[in-house]
């Protein structure tokens, strides 16, 4: 049996199954690059041929901006002509809890032949999950998923925010008013395959944090998409609206989706270690890794306006290059293991995150970066245990601390100069990027920040 045939048959086996369960369609999901999702949903019976050819999608997807606007000024993809196939991942296909008619599954997109696409975000981390096979490597990533939850607008006022819990921050009291709506998260997620760590009332108001159980790149990437369904379909349901966005409103705490990682050879963590930091030099060299691409890492893993404007000093967003053990306010915050978790609990969470990254690119340039200090033997500066942010700018200097980039034209100076983290994306993919962002930040220039950030509330 050739792999269309196989494919064919599972797609069949799929749909009757689903089909006995009530569903009607299929949603073949992915994120484009603002972080945004994007859909195709196809009727349940069409799954055995959809399964072989995919769907259509035309190509400007790939620069669409945040506005939902095209931006042609991308090489490659300067017309509107072209298509190309969006296939399910099969194995990946999931009956939604929240949504019973319908079933989920993430996309590859892939050229009119079935050949690869350069444009294609979920690929990257495929080979790049491959490339680190090949130099005996694995990872586990974890998430870490912060959001506003807000009442339904008041007199038709869209822009008014209304708190759906007032805190006190992480109080059980905080979720006694949404504990509905939190119930139907935990059932549904589960249901979904989703394995939460914990969930529970954040800083601000009307914040709530979930976390992802550590698993593979791809599955991780895969489910923080799935993530969101799930959360969007339970506020749905109890008449609630949910913001993923970096920076709900500039009065309001920012949403942070940290990223846990950690590398693994023959068996071995190796971050494993306890508070004095990483045990081996291979450990130390993946932090070493991060720390030196971090200004361009951060290009890609919190990309937007609102992105920048939630990178303030004193509000753990990571605003400053540095590390440090346990230190909320790094940017790469290392996690020790313990005696009570075991030295393998051991992982590096990077703060300079939110849903405005495409998880797939987010993670292929992550885990490149960080491989490559392990490949070079990077030795990292010390650790710092306070906030370089309360020192003068002298202090920073001579411990070697610069603030990250903070314009949309300084984080493509520091991409462009990194061909690291530039060569994980690829020349084209890279132009339909800096295309998306540098449209962004040509309509948001003119507008006061707090404009920007309600535009975008809920785009993610």
């Amino acid at each position: 049996m050739t792999a269309v045939d196989e494919a064919r048959e599972r797609g069949r086996e799929l749909a009757a199954a689903l089909a006995a369960d009530g569903v009607a369609g299929v949603t073949i999901a992915w994120a484009d690059n603002n972080g945004i999702p994007r859909s195709r949903t196809v009727p349940v019976a069409s799954l055995p041929e959809v399964a072989v050819a995919g769907v259509g999608v035309t190509t400007l997807f790939a620069v669409f901006d945040t506005n939902d606007a095209i931006t042609f000024a991308a090489p490659g993809l300067q017309t509107p002509s072209g298509d190309v196939r969006l296939v399910p991942q099969l194995d990946r296909v999931t009956r939604l809890a929240g949504q019973p008619a319908f079933a989920w599954a993430p996309g590859r997109q892939v050229t009119a032949d079935g050949g690869p696409w350069a444009f294609d975000q979920r690929s990257v981390l495929e080979r790049t999950v491959a490339r680190l096979a090949e130099d005996g490597y694995s990872a586990l990533v974890g998430y870490e998923m912060e959001f506003g939850v807000f009442e339904p607008p008041q007199d038709d006022d869209e822009d008014a925010l209304v708190p759906a819990h007032p805190g006190p921050a992480y109080s059980p009291h905080a979720l006694l008013p949404i504990h509905d709506f939190v119930a139907s998260v935990m059932r549904d997620a589960e249901a979904n395959g989703l394995r939460l760590g914990q969930i529970h009332a954040e800083y601000g108001p009307a914040q709530v944090e979930l976390s992802i159980a550590a698993t593979d790149p791809l599955t991780a990437a895969d489910q923080q998409l799935l993530a969101r369904q799930t959360v969007l379909a339970a506020a749905e349901a109890h008449g609630l609206r949910v913001s993923f966005a970096p920076l709900p409103t500039l009065a309001g705490a920012g949403n942070g989706w940290h990223i846990h990682t950690s590398l693994w050879r023959d068996g071995e963590n190796l971050l494993a270690g306890g508070p004095e930091g990483p045990r081996g030099t291979a450990g130390a060299a993946y932090i070493a890794g991060l720390l030196r691409d971090l200004p361009a890492l951060a290009a890609v893993t919190a990309p937007s306006v609102g992105s920048l404007a939630r990178l303030r000093p004193g509000f753990f967003a990571g605003a400053f290059g540095f590390w440090g053990v346990e230190n909320r306010e790094a940017p790469l915050r290392f996690v020790p293991g313990s005696a009570l978790l075991g030295e393998d609990h051991a992982n590096v969470e990077l703060k300079v995150s939110d849903a405005s990254a495409n998880p797939y690119l987010a993670l292929a340039a992550l885990l490149s970066a960080g491989a490559a200090g392990v490949e070079e033997n990077l030795a990292p500066p010390a650790p710092v245990g306070e906030d370089p942010g309360t020192w003068k700018k002298k202090e920073r200097a001579a411990a070697g601390i610069a603030k990250l980039p903070t314009t949309q034209a300084e984080q493509e100076e520091a991409l462009a100069a990194n061909p690291r983290i530039a060569g994980v994306l690829g020349e084209e993919l890279l132009g339909a990027f800096l295309a998306v962002r540098r449209a962004d930040a040509a309509w948001a220039q003119e507008k006061e920040t707090e404009e920007v950030l309600a535009a975008w509330r809920w785009k993610y």
